[in-house]
């Protein structure tokens, strides 16, 4: 295998793209009960392990990019089979593709109890998971740059959704932001280690950047794009503790959705409703690049075509949906889906970066000792 990628000029995307794909691929089903599991741990400071937990996932992404930058045009796939071999790297790699397809099959089964806990209850499991993955699948076979397409009209097509998020702080009560730092460092860490599955979608930089064409601006536009993510998580927190009395904000286990109940539009009283359905067009983007990198890995690896991989990977999330049929199950897996991408996601990449910069220190120390003796 190939450590670095060459696509053609036509795959390419621009830089200034990276803010769409990293923004939409953050923003997910996650958002919608963020602000109650960080509450769980920091009470009314959660607004602040949510804005610490995007200040850490911009230190990851450093890593992550410099790491990047250390190769011509290399994926995660690549840099593990050029530090690790080939048959570590490719054990890796299978390990991360188990970790995507993962993340794809709890998407999506979040997104279809929530369809069928608020719009229709009586919706079997198998129909709404069917449509969603064919719609899917269709994306991603058009390939990376349709997929970036549709990170970008998701973004532009529900930016208004944040904007209404500002209507419950006219019966909000800002005492209960009061004190703040009321919580220690323990608790705020613990609430901010809570927003990983929400934070989760960032390491997608890992599988795009070969199809970068300003490569060097890379860095500047994953900020940007992380950042925008972290002022709207941290103003949904914020909302959220203003708007619920704590004992409510604990027990409701969809706040950011729930909040949508009190907007009333002419002719139009359960305004939820067009919230959860325009919420499909913002899960599409996460289902698409963590299918679309999964199966990438596939003809990577394998030297497949990645149709085949998309068709396999879709097949085994389509079947796995037979087997959640409890609120429990769910989240059961949910949270190993949480602690999984914690360490593939936060941890493991930031070890990696490290492992790289040594080597290629090393190779440049002895290519300019090969050179002076």
């Amino acid at each position: 295998m190939k450590v670095n990628l060459h696509p053609k000029e036509g795959l390419l995307i621009n830089a200034f793209m990276l803010v769409f794909i990293i923004h939409s691929v953050q923003v997910g089903v996650g958002l919608a009960g963020l602000p109650r599991v960080v509450y769980l741990h920091a009470k009314h400071d959660a607004w602040i392990s949510v804005f610490l937990a995007g200040t850490i996932t911009s230190v990851v992404l450093i890593f992550m990019v410099q790491m990047l930058k250390q190769y011509d045009s290399a994926d995660l796939y690549g840099i593990h089979v050029d530090v690790f071999g080939k048959w570590a790297g490719h054990s890796l790699n299978f390990m991360y593709m188990f970790y995507m397809t993962s993340t794809f099959f709890i998407i999506l089964m979040n997104y279809v109890e929530i369809v069928q806990v608020w719009i229709f209850p009586t919706l079997p499991t198998w129909q709404l998971t069917l449509v969603l993955v064919l719609l899917v699948i269709y994306a991603v076979y058009g390939g990376i740059r349709v997929v970036v397409g549709v990170a970008f009209f998701s973004v532009v097509g529900t930016i208004w959704l944040a904007a209404v998020l500002f209507v419950p702080l006219q019966f909000g009560d800002f005492t209960h932001l009061f004190p703040i730092m009321n919580s220690n460092a323990k608790q705020l860490l613990m609430g901010a280690h809570s927003t990983t599955l929400s934070m989760l979608g960032f390491e997608i930089i890992l599988f795009v950047y070969p199809f970068v064409k300003e490569k060097q601006k890379a860095m500047f536009f994953v900020q940007i794009g992380n950042m925008i993510t972290t002022i709207m998580f941290t103003c949904a927190t914020l909302i959220s503790i203003v708007f619920f009395a704590s004992n409510s904000l604990e027990k409701t286990i969809w706040p950011v959705l729930s909040m949508f109940k009190i907007v009333r539009l002419p002719n139009l009283e359960r305004f939820e409703f067009i919230a959860v359905s325009f919420w499909m067009l913002i899960i599409l983007p996460n289902m698409c690049f963590y299918l679309w990198a999964a199966s990438k890995g596939f003809s990577r690896i394998l030297r497949k075509k990645q149709k085949w991989g998309v068709w396999i990977i879709a097949i085994v999330a389509f079947g796995g949906s037979f087997f959640i049929k409890s609120r429990y199950q769910m989240d059961t897996a949910t949270d190993l889906v949480a602690k999984l991408g914690f360490y593939f996601a936060f941890c493991y990449p930031v070890l990696l970066s490290i492992i790289v910069f040594i080597k290629k220190w090393y190779k440049r120390r002895e290519s300019k000792h090969a050179e002076t003796s």
